[in-house]
């Protein structure tokens, strides 16, 4: 139907008068994903960036209306066919993976519906869900008592979390809530929300204030700081131990050295927050989350724990040790996108005391009434959709147990593909995996026993404290060594991405074992619950075709250079 009038415009935004009629569209939609899922072929489609600009790069808005069939087939040939199969097996490259198949119908469901959850008018039945699926979460994490959630699970006067679009708007959420009680109104002041982080400082006697994280911590947090108005250089990174943790006795160092320089009367910092990774984005490690909140606590810092990848597995009780300490926090980040199974963007955050999201309410005359139910009252965000559906439905489906299961098979293929690479001649593992990301890279066995003959000297002569020329030069050569195997491993990722049967990421950050020199690794992320070992060890073996092809035809020569 092509509308040319009035009329034919109304029927656009009214349902099929039959389910035939509406059977018909939703099958036809349901055939174009089908045919995305079921095709044969690679990851990513063949057509080259280039060409996409052209396919996009019509300036002017169309004008005459076309038929809804038309635009489907443009949709079909344009974008569906160029589209990247994250849901594939064999791609275990990012934190993006393959979604239960009932997701897509839970997406119809909430366009149609189309609530808004700024506000009770236009959210009736979805803010009450919403409320419930957040006490569900609350309770995974804080497991206060019963009469606690009983009270306030549907409490218009609190909000024990939000739902919001990911994780940095989360984290954005928690650290400005952490930022307004540093800084709260008092008889003389209106708070920092309303004067300002100039008058807030001059109010308390501050001249600075700052938010400490790990140097592994997420980019999102630099983005919080700058943000904030405290500014990004006032996001400190502490530095890590050799398992990409947050170095707490470092971190307890620097809160004292400025609790001793503010009552030595000089320039005075406020520790609005200190940040507790669970989950890593690059290496999927969990920081001390215990002696972090006993060190927040010591200073009077608000505890933030980012668990956008890793706080989901508190669905699985058998693991909820690891995250030891995370109940002491005052507020939690997870992103119900990464392994909740949700498509992006979708994340959450939670504060132990409903009560500090008052330090973001906010009202207006004709939407969000101080007395309402509307939960936009406590949100940043303004207009959200009924996201919470596919996160309140997919734990009804799947349930904690079969959540264990989906756990368990990704710690198997983790630790699979961990002792694959660690028994391959020409792979070597660069980090310790806790949460399903697993670092490696590819260094042929000649050069990794060079290598390694550096590193052990290096190590030791530091050890034992000698610093002279030779230990130098074996630093310096260490050091050209990796430059060289970086660019082996940039041209092996270019490969396989060009010969397109499997992907990996790639990243690059100071690793201890190299004396925190910067290293090319592959980032995998084994999460998908189609992908079994029997793949891995195809993907590995690919990996390993590739690379040895790449090091005899332009590399080997490069590495003859050093002697050892």
């Amino acid at each position: 139907m092509t509308p040319t009038n009035m009329e034919h415009i109304k029927k656009l935004f009214i349902m099929p008068n039959s389910a035939d009629k509406f059977h018909e569209f939703g099958n036809e939609l349901l055939d174009l994903l089908h045919s995305f899922f079921t095709e044969k072929g690679g990851i990513h489609s063949s057509i080259q960036l280039g060409d996409l600009e052209k396919i996009f790069s019509n300036t002017e808005m169309p004008s005459k209306p076309q038929r809804l069939t038309e635009v489907l087939y443009e949709i079909k040939t344009k974008v569906i066919a160029h589209s990247v199969k994250v849901g594939n097996p064999y791609y275990i490259g990012h934190m993006t993976s393959a979604i239960p198949y009932f997701i897509i119908l839970l997406e119809m469901i909430i366009a149609a519906l189309n609530q808004n959850q700024v506000k009770i008018e236009t959210a009736k039945a979805s803010t009450f869900l919403e409320r419930e699926f957040i006490a569900w979460m609350h309770r995974l994490i804080y497991q206060l008592p019963n009469k606690f959630y009983k009270k306030n699970i549907q409490s218009k006067d609190i909000a024990l979390g939000n739902m919001v679009v990911d994780g940095t708007m989360a984290n954005l959420t928690a650290l400005l809530v952490a930022r307004n009680k540093a800084f709260p109104e008092t008889k003389d002041f209106g708070g920092v929300r309303f004067e300002g982080i100039h008058e807030a400082y001059k109010h308390y006697g501050y001249d600075r204030s700052v938010i400490f994280v790990s140097k592994r911590g997420h980019y999102s947090l630099d983005k919080v700081g700058r943000i904030l108005g405290i500014g990004g250089n006032n996001v400190i990174k502490i530095p890590i131990d050799s398992n990409n943790k947050m170095d707490t006795k470092i971190l307890e160092a620097r809160c004292d050295e400025i609790e001793k320089a503010n009552m030595a009367g000089g320039p005075r910092t406020k520790i609005i927050a200190i940040v507790g990774i669970a989950g890593t984005t690059e290496t999927g490690n969990i920081d001390d989350l215990e002696e972090i909140g006993r060190i927040a606590d010591k200073y009077g810092a608000h505890f933030h724990v980012d668990a956008a990848w890793g706080g989901s597995l508190l669905l699985v009780d058998k693991y909820r040790d690891m995250f030891k300490g995370i109940e002491k926090s005052d507020s939690v980040t997870i992103d119900a996108h990464k392994l909740l199974y949700a498509p992006p963007s979708l994340g959450m955050i939670y504060f132990r005391d409903g009560s500090d999201a008052k330090h973001l309410m906010h009202t207006s005359n004709y939407i969000i009434r101080k007395d309402s139910f509307d939960i936009g009252r406590f949100s940043v965000e303004g207009s959200r959709p009924f996201s919470s559906l596919k996160a309140w439905a997919t734990i009804k489906i799947i349930g904690r147990n079969g959540f264990k299961l989906i756990f368990d098979h990704a710690f198997e293929l983790t630790s699979s593909l961990k002792k694959i690479i660690v028994e391959h001649d020409n792979f070597e593992a660069m980090n310790e995996p806790e949460l399903f990301i697993f670092n490696y890279r590819f260094i042929p066995k000649e050069v990794h026993e060079k290598i390694k003959v550096l590193r052990d000297r290096v190590s030791s002569a530091w050890a034992n404290g000698e610093c002279g020329k030779e230990v130098e030069k074996d630093a310096e050569e260490l050091e050209k060594m990796n430059i060289v195997l970086n660019d082996l491993n940039i041209e092996l990722h270019k490969s396989i991405r060009e010969e397109d049967e499997s992907f990996v990421s790639r990243t690059m950050f100071d690793i201890p074992k190299y004396f925190y020199q910067n290293c090319v690794i592959l980032r995998a992320i084994t999460i998908n619950p189609l992908t079994t070992e029997g793949i891995l060890n195809e993907i590995i073996e690919h990996q390993n075709e590739l690379g040895m092809k790449i090091f005899k035809k332009h590399f080997a020569r490069k590495f003859k250079k050093f002697k050892i």
